[in-house]
């Protein structure tokens, strides 16, 4: 996941068990922001801050997409329980994770895993990745995502 290139192409299941493609958001701003888990304290603020925000979103002609190794039913649990206004893809497999270079070694408390690194990636319509945000702290984060896609499409 670079900027400037195209976006990874996609194929995943999504809270509801719909299957989601890249191509389904042709023409469309898409942003994709990659987390660790559901229902973990920092997942759950981005999660509530990106449907908070949805509106916003929506009137920049963009759509948030959430992306993580859980399993459609726990997304759906996710969903419902916090009332998302976000959709959310499950990739158990790390089809995608991997190809957008997000799932590495973390360390954790001195022991080393791997696992999701918190990453956000804005798509312009065409499916060109135009800004790539990587280590993301969750307060604050989806503001600037939504800022940088307002000053993107203002020079479109």
């Amino acid at each position: 996941m670079e900027k400037d290139t195209p976006f990874v192409p996609f194929s995943l299941p999504d809270h509801n068990g719909d299957t989601r493609r890249l191509a389904d958001y042709a023409g469309k701003w898409l942003v994709v922001y990659f987390y660790s888990r559901d229902n973990t304290s920092a997942c759950t603020l981005e999660a509530k801050s990106f449907s908070c925000l949805a509106g916003e979103f929506a009137a920049e002609d963009a759509v948030v997409v959430g992306v993580s190794p859980d399993t459609v039913k726990s997304h759906s649990g996710f969903v419902a329980k916090h009332e998302l206004d976000v959709t959310l893809l499950s990739d158990p497999e790390r089809v995608l994770l991997d190809a957008a270079g997000v799932w590495q070694k973390k360390k954790l408390y001195g022991k080393e895993h791997m696992g999701v690194v918190r990453s956000t990636a804005l798509i312009d319509p065409q499916g060109i990745t135009r800004e790539v945000w990587t280590k993301v702290k969750a307060a604050g984060h989806v503001e600037a995502v939504l800022a940088r896609l307002k000053e993107l499409r203002a020079k479109s």
